[in-house]
């Protein structure tokens, strides 16, 4: 019996097994790479994008091509009076119609579609590259956001456990009647505080995840492995790519787009004709006929149809080279932005490692030892304790922010382009 429930449970167990490693956020910690590769899988607008090329490659099937033929059923000459009226067969003239017409669009309109299509597909596909980046570049910096939530939260447990050596070396002093009894309170104090920011910390960290979930789902409730991304920023070769900028680089197709509407609207003024095969039926009597016509539109008022909406389509062309110009400029001021902020960074995270850091150390340890001989006060202790928790903070700050420009700058000239 003991056996028989044994085997039973084994695929149950299996099951289980199998679940829990199905799961993205339990099956291994989230890398940078991990996230990034995630991101694109499960973006939305990723999904978007994707569809609306798949929409313009469908649509450019049918570009240029003429119209659907059109069948064409009637009766002509029915008579409505006389002694022939009401009948199909008696009068000579009454026929009973069945044509075919075809509307045949002039070349340059039809050459100017298929252009306005194939324009269609590549504008699409550079707003997908645009926005595979804006995906990549927003999921680095949510996991590196949460990365440095984390790394502050790793250093509470070093602050609480200072906090009670502290408490145990005033207890000490007051014991051994070199301190007061309110020192006491202060180390209490100093602990309260520590716990409070801690709370702070666990909320920014609640919605570090959350912002880093936005982009890849479950997943984003995996522990963190890896250290912050380190990439090379060469500011001369950023400022060289900045025309190869993906937001820019679309522009390219989008105006090749606005210039085929351009000459479409112009081929509106060249005349498109049709063409239309009669067969009519007429009584025994009488023979059966056939008849064949030509149509021409005659564009003879351009003045007030043709030429107000060519005049709109060079609006429209115009309106796209001054809005490329607009974004060349903004994105020239961020990256000269970016590129001086990123320096500045880079000395503060050095200056923080070489100067800040250790001093704030080094004042700590000579206040304690002060402190503990019974020739310093407690506050300046404190206080000097908090100066090198907010200096550790701060590097970690520094340093994320270092690692999120360099996300931008990365992203967008350092990745796409060699």
């Amino acid at each position: 019996m003991n056996r028989t429930r044994y085997c039973t449970g084994w695929p149950i167990a299996a099951a289980l097994v199998a679940s829990v490693m199905a799961l993205p956020g339990l099956a291994a910690d989230l890398t940078l790479d991990e996230a990034l590769r995630l991101a694109e899988e499960n973006a939305p607008s990723l999904t978007a994008q994707a569809s609306k090329l798949q929409a313009a490659s469908s649509a450019a099937i049918p570009a240029g091509e003429l119209p659907d033929p059109k069948l064409l059923l009637g009766v002509q000459n029915y008579p409505v009076g006389g002694p022939d009226r009401w009948t199909l067969d008696q009068d000579f003239m009454t026929m009973q119609m069945v044509g075919v017409m075809q509307e045949m669009p002039n070349r340059d309109k039809r050459r100017a579609r298929r252009e306005v299509a194939n324009a269609a597909i590549e504008r699409a596909a550079a707003e997908g590259r645009v926005e595979r980046l804006k995906v990549r570049q927003a999921t680095a910096e949510a996991w590196i956001t949460r990365h440095s939530v984390e790394r502050k939260q790793a250093l509470f447990e070093e602050f609480f456990r200072e906090n009670r050596l502290l408490a145990t070396t005033v207890r000490a002093q007051i014991a051994g009647g070199r301190a007061p009894a309110s020192d006491a309170v202060t180390a209490k104090q100093e602990a309260a505080e520590l716990a409070e920011r801690q709370d702070e910390l666990d909320s920014q960290h609640a919605q570090a995840r959350a912002g880093l979930r936005r982009w890849i789902g479950p997943a984003a409730d995996a522990p963190l492995m890896g250290d912050l991304p380190v990439w090379p920023i060469k500011a001369p070769g950023f400022t060289h790519k900045l025309q190869q900028h993906p937001e820019l680089t679309a522009f390219a197709p989008i105006t090749r787009e606005a210039e085929a509407k351009v000459r479409e609207a112009e081929a509106e003024k060249k005349s498109d004709w049709s063409w239309e095969v009669d067969y009519q039926r007429r009584g025994r009597e009488f023979g059966d006929m056939v008849s064949v016509q030509f149509t021409f539109d005659l564009p003879l008022f351009p003045g007030s149809r043709q030429n107000p909406t060519i005049a709109a389509r060079h609006a429209e062309l115009n309106q796209l080279e001054a809005e490329r110009e607009a974004l060349t400029r903004e994105h020239a001021e961020q990256l000269e932005a970016d590129l001086a902020d990123y320096q500045r960074l880079e000395r503060a995270v050095l200056r923080g490692r070489e100067s800040l850091l250790p001093l704030a150390q080094e004042k700590v340890d000579l206040t304690t030892t002060s402190y503990r001989a019974g020739t310093g006060d407690l506050s300046s202790v404190i206080a000097a304790r908090r100066e090198l928790i907010e200096a550790r903070l701060k590097q970690i700050d520094v340093e994320g922010q270092r690692a999120l420009t360099s996300a931008r700058l990365h992203f967008t000239y350092g990745e796409n382009h060699p």
